[in-house]
């Protein structure tokens, strides 16, 4: 984990599981959406999503890629380490892993896309954005 900058802790809750007893698989993006937040939380400000400096930052996620390991349990301890693999133009490569102690969980690749609200389309990523990205993950 020696890549990873940041990490985040979530408690599983019995919302999360299904009939097998184990996190049902849908909630593993949620989890990452959850690192992902708070990775940007950590990066711009804890008021990131509402900072008149970040208005135009709003970042939707285009792909996803998962591979499950491992199921996490009801009242597991997980940590989602997140971290941003590469800047583009307009786009953020990240790579997640959850794991549950030392056992790796899922291993994961997501892209993040700025969008413009108003024309609907994918928008350039302000240049303080990428700057403190580069900065944190030393790319």
């Amino acid at each position: 984990m020696k890549n990873f900058k940041f990490s985040h802790t979530i408690r599983v809750r019995y919302s999360e599981i299904d009939g097998q007893k184990i996190v049902f698989n849908a909630h593993y993006l949620t989890y990452i959406d959850i690192g992902f937040t708070e990775y940007m939380r950590e990066i711009l400000s804890p008021d990131w999503l509402t900072n008149p400096q970040s208005s135009h930052f709003e970042p939707v996620l285009v792909k996803s890629m998962i591979e499950y390991k491992k199921p996490a349990l009801l009242d597991d301890l997980i940590k989602v380490y997140v971290r941003v693999k590469k800047v583009g133009g307009s786009s953020l490569t990240l790579e997640t892993i959850i794991k549950r102690g030392d056992d790796i969980l899922i291993e994961s690749e997501t892209v993040q896309v700025n969008y413009n609200n108003v024309t609907k389309k994918s928008a350039p990523l302000p240049n303080h954005i990428k700057n403190r990205i580069k900065q944190f993950e030393g790319i």
